[in-house]
């Protein structure tokens, strides 16, 4: 193959995409950028394509990639280059079929073996077990984690180089058409048909319009393999008449019969015919999809090259592949990000991306073995050397010997330590030299690293509140698509951001780029400052003893009454401050804080004569939001609060933003957007009633302490408050008042689930244990118990959370151990 490398000159890439450009400068690009918060390795080579979608605009963060000294710009509106000097801008019709055009050029250039997935379930998984089974026999180029959308495919396709033997590309739709564009990309010689479930559905007319849209994929391909099946052989037949099959499953007109399979302890033995010859293969785990998914990759093994590559012994050790990126608590005041057993250097730029999110003011950390991966020492210790510059890591501790042999090169880049293995670093670095950090955690499988994270933890106990801030985003981006582009967004994040965890959530939240944040008490927006959160905060219940506080760490309060107007205004003066921002609060039917409709002249009048203080909003609360019945009285409190707004606007004479929609009311009253929206329980996805695809973001879960038997008759608890009618068996489990699992779920008011099944409370909540009913249930001691969770329907965990009145949540002690990921 001729020499292949994502390196072109600016006119080339003018070119490839049909376009002119401004400035022909002989620049080479080689890197693409379509998110303006990552900084460039290189800025100078790189390209930004300003991409246009439903909710961002890419041609508003041109100022923001310009300023970390990209130069280079793919756009499809007309630009002022005044604005930007010796910016180079590629003028296109579309940026997102500009960036697809790129890809496949690039594509049409890589003329080896080519893998595409896709499928239901599965994709990102058999991607993975197929580059642990090959990438030390062959140089492999993969999809990074799941990037298989309309954007995921092209940044994939790029990363084919000349020292690529077989790509592998995940492609994945959520609705019809979409396949047309990957293909046209993609153009696989070879494809995994994974297995046809449920997931993405909802856009399909039916199940069957789904499997033909995926099949589009494989159109131009030579091979497909795909699980036997009489159904999907005929529309495969009939979809892909020129692409050869490749089947597997239990009946012998498969190519690869799976004969039987035993399963001990926690692996599976998978015993298949191929070729009139028999033999196995043992994975270590026992669920169906795995088994589904390791049977995909082992046919894989057997067809590419002939099977040359096939070792049965390597399914042993198939790794688990982990979708998210863990943030825990650590000793010493630190954080854990654990991704070990991914190792690669496109995870660990994806990993460093996510500690710079979340670091703060904590230094950074970066803990990383031997990075074992087909390509030179040379080149792959140089990138990482590039990536500990681009994130400022602050301290590198490197384990194994070949990452060992490069430490005068890195050690000249920042403080560094070295160590041949795992045991030697737990021997002998001082865990106190980790204090105050948030730590990186990235190791292959060999390095065992999990004995790291255990000795770095905080010692909890097995109580845990699991936060997905990835389920967060999407739900923050299921609201940001019913807004205007112009529209800004504030978010809560009062109560310990309703008990999920202030800081963690708040850096999620600034790095997506929301425009405020609110809290209920001064203190929170002191943390929140202290933490290095940059983000304007608005304090709801400022009181005169926190003002100097409120001045000291510039947050803005919420200003709802004249005494606290008089108070504020005084305290103001006594600093020497001018035009200081405040929140302007009317009560237009919720009958709790705010100023009257009747106070409107006299702010006016008062405000006008002040040099202190300066309104830049102005809000009100809708007191019922989602009950449809209360429409009416929604609407005239929306119409009450837009006279009052058009009335100070007019009286100060400047223009003020405008908010009064909560969650509730973003999904309702699309009219009363105003200038900005108030987003708070919608976000952690406890919205009742919603018709959003909200996802829950926080699950509480424990385990079974103990198991005992009991007789009818037989009492449970303090003052024998709990009665056996029957007998059965009662679960004990290490959470209680004290956890902030309320007291009031006492004797049957409260559940667990456990294993999939409802467990009523028995008896009286304790301070640190609860009695659930397990009669009849499949439970063991050591099983998982989950309070609320990602089990459960959002209308179930909004029922939950009301019946307790979110006294779990937001009152969950300190020794509850909470666990952060991103998938």
């Amino acid at each position: 193959m001729k020499k292949l490398k994502f390196a072109y000159t600016v006119s080339e890439i003018a070119q490839i995409l049909s376009s002119n450009c401004n400035n022909d400068v002989p620049l080479i690009i080689d890197e693409l950028h379509f998110d303006s918060r990552k900084t460039p390795l290189n800025a100078q080579n790189a390209i930004f394509f300003a991409l246009q979608g439903s909710q961002r605009n890419g041609h508003f963060y041109l100022n923001e990639a310009y300023s970390k000294g990209i130069r280079c710009f793919v756009v499809a509106e007309i630009i002022d280059e005044k604005d930007f000097p010796n910016a180079i801008f590629i003028l296109v019709d579309n940026t997102l079929r500009a960036l697809q055009k790129l890809a496949k050029f690039h594509r049409k250039l890589y003329d080896r073996h080519l893998l595409a997935i896709t499928g239901s379930n599965g994709k990102t998984i058999i991607k993975e077990w197929l580059y642990h089974l090959l990438h030390s026999l062959v140089n492999v180029s993969r999809s990074p984690k799941s990037f298989n959308s309309q954007i995921g495919v092209p940044l994939s396709l790029i990363l084919l180089d000349e020292k690529t033997e077989l790509g592998i590309i995940e492609a994945g739709i959520s609705q019809p058409d979409e396949m047309d564009f990957l293909e046209n990309m993609i153009a696989p010689q070879l494809g995994i048909l994974s297995h046809m479930g449920d997931a993405h559905q909802a856009n399909f007319d039916s199940h069957l319009q789904k499997i033909k849209e995926k099949l589009k994929l494989f159109r131009n391909a030579g091979y497909l393999i795909h699980r036997y099946d009489l159904e999907l052989n005929a529309i495969i037949a009939n979809e892909l008449p020129q692409c050869k099959t490749f089947r597997w499953g239990s009946t012998s007109e498969a190519d690869v019969q799976i004969v039987s399979q035993q399963t001990k302890a926690n692996l599976t033995q998978i015993f298949f015919r191929y070729a009139d010859f028999d033999d196995s293969i043992l994975i270590p785990f026992t669920n169906e999809s795995a088994v589904e998914n390791a049977i995909s990759a082992l046919c894989f093994m057997l067809l590419f090259e002939t099977g040359k590559y096939f070792v049965a012994e390597k399914f042993r050790t198939l790794p688990p592949v982990s979708m998210r990126l863990e943030l825990k608590s650590a000793r010493f005041n630190s954080l854990i990000i654990n991704d070990s057993y991914n190792s690669d250097l496109n995870s660990v730029a994806e990993a460093l991306e996510f500690l710079n999110q979340q670091a703060g003011i904590k230094q950074k950390v970066l803990i990383i073995s031997d990075i074992l991966q087909s390509i030179a020492d040379v080149q792959l210790y140089t990138k990482l050397g590039l990536l500990i510059q681009k994130y400022r890591i602050d301290i590198f501790i490197g384990i194994g010997q070949v990452i060992s042999s490069w430490q005068a090169d890195l050690k000249a880049l920042l403080a560094s330590f070295f160590y041949a293995t795992t045991e030697d670093f737990l021997q002998e670095h001082k865990i106190t030299q980790l204090a105050n950090s948030i730590i990186l955690l990235k190791g292959a499988r060999q390095f065992r690293f999990e004995k790291i994270a255990h000795w770095l933890e905080s010692k909890h106990h097995s109580t845990r509140l699991e936060v997905n801030l990835s389920a967060m985003v999407a739900n923050l981006n299921i609201y940001r698509a019913l807004l205007h582009q112009q529209t800004k967004v504030m978010v809560m994040v009062k109560a310990y951001s309703y008990g999920n965890g202030t800081l963690e959530i708040a850096r999620m939240l600034e790095y997506q780029k929301v425009d405020f944040l609110a809290v209920a008490y001064a203190n929170e927006g002191v943390e929140l400052k202290n933490a290095g959160i940059s983000l304007p905060v608005m304090v709801m219940n400022p009181a005169p003893e926190d003002f100097d506080q409120i001045l000291e760490y510039s947050l803005m309060p919420e200003i709802y009454s004249w005494s606290v107007l008089y108070a504020f205004v005084e305290k103001l003066k006594e600093f020497g401050l001018r035009n200081y921002p405040v929140h302007l609060k009317f009560d237009t039917g919720m009958s709790r804080l705010g100023f009257c409709s009747s106070d409107v002249l006299q702010l006016i009048d008062f405000l006008k004569k002040q040099e202190s203080i300066k309104v830049i909003s102005v809000f009100s609360h809708l007191a019922s939001a989602e009950d449809v019945a209360d429409d009416d009285f929604s609407h005239r409190q929306i119409n009450l609060f837009l006279q009052i707004s058009q009335e100070l606007e007019i009286g100060l004479g400047y223009k003020l933003i405008k908010h009064i929609l909560n969650s509730a009311g973003i999904e309702r009253f699309p009219q009363a957007q105003f200038d900005m929206v108030r987003l708070g329980i919608g976000l952690y996805g406890a919205t009742s009633g919603s018709k959003l695809p909200l996802q829950n973001i926080s699950s509480l879960k424990t385990i079974v302490s103990q198991i005992k038997e009991l007789n009818a008759g037989d009492t449970v608890g303090y003052n024998r408050r709990g009665i056996m009618k029957t007998s059965g068996r009662i679960a004990t489990i290490p959470i209680g008042y004290a956890d902030g699992f309320s007291r009031a779920l006492s004797n049957g008011v409260g559940s667990v689930w456990i294993n999939g099944k409802e467990a009523p409370v028995v008896g009286s909540v304790c301070m640190d244990m609860t009695m659930v009913d397990v009669s009849g249930l499949n439970v063991e001691e050591g099983d998982e118990v989950e309070i609320f969770g990602s089990g459960m329907s959002i209308d179930k965990m909004a029922s939950l959370r009301n019946t307790i009145s979110y006294e779990v949540l937001t009152s969950i002690s300190g020794r509850v151990k909470r666990i952060y990921f991103y998938e």
